[in-house]
């Protein structure tokens, strides 16, 4: 995003925390970005690292009784600060102004009701169109996410479509009434990779028709190379980096981004006679967060000062580019002593 372009969404401290047996605790720590109109943006990291509850807190989704945003967050779209605005006013924006794609289709589609009925509940709400104009304008969404013979399958069940058709549906509902910002959490979960390359290269196509900003929300960097602008990485509820995909792909900082990037299976029977390289351990428990840098305990560099003080997101090197580490990576990183090769950007 150039200076030159306001945000058409601002997030800045989002801290979102869950009411527990054991007390509150802060599943999405401080974290902030922006996005840019027409833009996609890519949130990525292990299960369990924040990025899915930070969808839903922009999207005001989550159980008021159950959790609470910080008072000093602020969520911008526009003009409006979602993250305290009282429900009438979201209920005008969601689905219309920023809409969701979620992460699995056969759970988000209500399976005793038509696939047609589904989609046109949104217009209902959100537009002043007939009943006959409303049919017109789900047929042709259908159409437009490539669902052959809309007219037929309009009347269906989620049952009688396949997983990549039911995640065409839902491409279709979220974007029925054209919204400025899609969300999209993890949209190719369990398709098959002919049908991922099918959905991400009609995500593509829709943001270039309609002008749509897109936050993906993945764990898959492959994906985020294809599709992406820039790159949010996720660790333990806290941005750690943050770059354009170019310089993300072939300069990360944080050894948490390299290790991703070394973990990525390379074409071609590169790997062949050696191990993929893998992260040790798992994502610390909320619950039992290290003192200092959350990553310290399945970092390669790990020295005292990450143990005893946790690290500020900075610039590091050249703009645009934070990083939360307290000796981030040289511009040709290595794990366990050897080099890594940049990342080619597809």
């Amino acid at each position: 995003m150039t200076n030159s372009t306001p945000p058409i969404l601002s997030v800045r401290n989002l801290t979102t925390s869950f009411r527990t047996e054991r007390g509150w605790i802060t599943a999405v720590d401080d974290v902030s970005f922006d996005l840019a109109p027409g833009e996609t943006l890519g949130i990525v990291g292990e299960s369990g690292c924040g990025k899915t509850v930070t969808s839903k807190s922009v999207m005001r989704l989550l159980p008021e009784h159950l959790s609470r945003i910080d008072a000093r967050s602020r969520i911008f779209f526009r003009e409006t600060n979602l993250a305290h605005a009282p429900e009438k006013v979201m209920r005008t924006i969601r689905g219309k102004r920023i809409a969701m794609i979620f992460q699995e289709p056969m759970t988000s589609l209500n399976p005793v009701f038509r696939i047609g009925w589904q989609i046109e509940e949104a217009l209902r709400y959100h537009t002043e169109l007939n009943s006959h104009e409303r049919r017109d304008r789900i047929v042709e969404m259908l159409r437009l996410v490539e669902i052959p013979n809309p007219e037929k399958r309009i009347d269906e069940y989620p049952h009688q479509l396949s997983g990549g058709m039911r995640q065409r549906v839902m491409i279709a509902m979220a974007l029925c009434c054209e919204p400025d910002v899609l969300i999209a959490d993890e949209p190719t979960t369990a398709l098959d990779v002919t049908i991922q390359a099918q959905i991400l290269a009609l995500m593509n196509q829709l943001k270039e028709k309609l002008g749509t900003a897109i936050i993906l929300i993945t764990h898959n960097l492959g994906v985020v190379a294809q599709v992406c602008d820039r790159v949010m990485v996720m660790y333990a509820g806290r941005a750690v980096e943050s770059a354009s995909v170019a310089e993300i792909f072939h300069h990360p900082r944080h050894p948490y981004t390299s290790a991703l990037l070394a973990s990525i299976p390379k074409a071609g029977g590169k790997h062949k006679g050696q191990r993929l390289h893998a992260i040790p351990g798992i994502v610390p428990s909320l619950f039992e967060l290290p003192k200092g840098c959350r990553f310290q305990d399945r970092c390669d560099y790990k020295q005292q000062r990450c143990v005893d003080e946790e690290p500020d997101l900075i610039p590091h090197d050249i703009e645009d580019h934070p990083v939360r580490c307290h000796f981030p990576l040289p511009a040709k990183p290595t794990v366990n002593g050897r080099p890594i090769r940049p990342h080619p950007v597809p």
